[in-house]
Parts: structure tokens; sequence; C-alpha cells
């Protein structure tokens, strides 16, 4: 492959065919969205606990998170005024339609949703949509792109939202397990990830979605994600039929990241070993490094909770393991051992800092 082609999303269309994965508690804001999209890839902020800077966030953590998607918004368009930006909203979070409609007041190109089915995602962003033009206000419908990782997942997704709402996804980002973060996958498929066959997973998924390509009339652009670190892999996906993919590890340790430089370093640092899978009290597995906060939790079962920060749905403090906003935030901070590290399985060949435009260029090349 000479060049490799834009990846266009509706009337989107990203030069290079990159979405930047969203990573929280602030790990992608808007100084790493938008140094992406400036490049021509796509950029995304997460929205998990996003505004654990703001003053108030202690006593009202939604308003303020809210206030926050207005914010960083606002600044990766400054960084990137002609740019594609994005948010990551997952499903599980607790009050998931205000994020979503406060991501359609911000004007953001796309939403990506995941950590669950995002089953409601097309109605709560039409409405929100539908209610600011009734109020003059000029602002495009968000191109919705929900993350699966298996057929059954999809064929749900698909059913629901051609039922529900008479729509079909704008993209699909299909998460294979060698991602970072929350894993769409069971414990026991994880631990024997070798074994399976993802490609044969992501060829089902592609054949899936092709009869609601043609009810509705429009590409649905498929973006695979997990563990893609060279221009060969990008390629080989290409060649199944996808149009592009997603990355995230590789840009933390660039230095647009938003993270405190000792995360970054966490990441060079680390070895094979120290990567392992943890249980969330999101519900899901997930990927993070071992560090002391792990190790405590192995050794004691639980942290205890003195504090809710109203994060995550069906959360309650006194069962789960420990505080996901705080861990995530001691370790986006840069307090790395008492924090909760989150990393794809291929963080350790991560060995210096980098910059975006760098890590573009191992997938494409000067385009």
């Amino acid at each position: 492959m000479n060049k490799i082609k834009p990846l266009q999303i509706g009337e989107l269309i990203a030069r290079i065919p990159i979405i930047q994965g969203g990573m929280g508690v602030g790990v992608s804001l808007s100084s790493l969205a938008g140094a992406v999209a400036k490049e021509g890839a796509i950029g995304i902020i997460s929205t998990a606990q996003i505004g654990y800077r703001e003053s108030d966030f202690d006593e009202q953590p939604l308003q303020a998170n809210l206030r926050a998607i207005q914010k960083e918004v606002q600044k990766a368009r400054k960084i990137a005024p002609k740019g594609i930006i994005g948010v990551n909203i997952m499903v599980a979070t607790r009050q998931y339609s205000e994020y979503v409609k406060e991501a359609v007041r911000a004007k953001v190109d796309l939403i990506i949703s995941g950590a669950g089915l995002p089953v409601d995602l097309p109605k709560i962003a039409k409405e929100e949509w539908e209610r600011l033009k009734s109020c003059g206000e000029a602002v495009k419908m968000p191109k919705l792109v929900p993350i699966v990782s298996s057929k059954k997942a999809m064929n749900v997704i698909l059913k629901l939202w051609d039922k529900k709402e008479k729509v079909a996804p704008d993209a699909v980002v299909i998460e294979g397990p060698r991602a970072g973060g929350h894993l769409g996958f069971k414990l026991e498929e994880l631990q024997h990830m070798d074994e399976m066959n993802f490609d044969e997973e992501i060829q089902s998924i592609i054949e899936t979605v092709k009869p609601y390509e043609e009810k509705y009339g429009h590409k649905i652009p498929i973006i695979v994600a997990g563990g893609i670190r060279t221009k060969d892999q990008l390629e080989k996906y290409i060649a199944m039929g996808a149009d592009g993919i997603q990355v995230a590890t590789p840009f933390v340790t660039t230095v647009e990241c938003d993270a405190d430089k000792r995360y970054k370093d966490a990441y060079i640092e680390c070895k094979k070993e120290d990567i392992i899978l943890v249980k969330s009290p999101v519900g899901m597995p997930g990927r993070a490094l071992n560090n002391a906060f792990q190790k405590r939790i192995q050794k004691e079962g639980k942290i205890p909770v003195t504090s809710c920060h109203a994060c995550i749905s069906h959360c309650n403090p006194k069962e789960i393991p420990y505080c996901i906003t705080e861990g995530l935030i001691q370790a986006v901070k840069g307090n790395v051992e008492e924090g909760l590290v989150f990393c794809g399985a291929d963080a350790y060949l991560e060995d210096r800092i980098t910059t975006v435009r760098e890590v573009l260029d191992r997938y494409v090349g000067e385009q």
C-alpha cells in the first residue's frame, strides 16, 4: 500500500485514518486531542471525571464535569480550528444522558461511547440537537460511534438503533483484547487472548454491519483498536475491510499528552510483567500497571472508599474494591504508585517521550 486513504465519517474527513483513543481521567484532554486533530487525525477528549481540576469538583462533580467538557472542547478547537474533535463518554457513567447532551451543546464532531452498550445514545443526542435547533442555534448533529468487542454486541446495537430511532451508527470502533483501560471481554478470555482469533471476530462484525449500510444508504466506517503499533498492522486491517484504526497507548508518552510526566515515565519504565489484568469497579476487567496501589488491593482485598464522586452507575461505595475516580486522579497527577495506571498490553514497548507527529508517522509516514 503506497498511499493510505483518509478516514471519512459522513462529511468529516480525516487526512490520517487514525482516531486517538479517549483516556480518562485527564489523560486525553484538550492538549492531546487538539494536537492530534491539528496533525490531520481525529482527537478525542475523555469525559470521565473531566472536571477533576475544577474548584467545586468534590461538592458538585456533575456540574464540574459538564463545565469542563465545554472548556476542554473550546481549548482543543483553538489548537486545531479546522481539525476533527470528539469526546469519549462511558455508558457506565452516572447521568450518562447529561454528558451526551453537554457534548452536543459543545458542538463536538463525534461522540464515541463504550464501557457498556450505548443503546440510548441516538435518542439522547437527537433530542438535544433538535432542542438546540428549535432555539435557533446553528449546531450540527455529532456523528455517533459505538465501541464493540463482539458480533453479539454489534447486533444488539444495530437492531435497537434501527428499531427505536431508525438510524445506524455513523462509524464503529471494534476494540480488541490488547487494549488498555476497560475491556469488553470476560477475564478468562483475556487470560488466554493469544488463543483468541480476534481477526475472525472483526470480519464477522464487518459482515454484520453491511446490511445496515445498504438499508440506510451510507457507509459505516470500521475502526479497529487494541494493540496496533505499526503501519503493517494498519495496512493489514484496511486490507481486511476496515477504514482506520484507534490508537491510545502510544499517545500517552508524547509531549502533548495531558497527564503528568511521571505518568508517562511509568509507561517508559515498566516491563512486560508489570502489566496485569485488574478488576474494575465499573464491572469490567481492565489492564493496568501492577504498582503499590494494585498490590495493596491484592493483599487487603479492598481500599475503603471515603467519599463518593458520583461517577459510575450502580456503584455501591461499600461493596467496590476501590474508588476508581480517586485511583485515576492520583495517577494522572503523578502519584503513580498510589494510583490506578491503565495501559495497553504493549505499554512496555514505549521507551521514550515522543510527539504526536512522531506517533502518527509510525503508521503513515509523510502523507
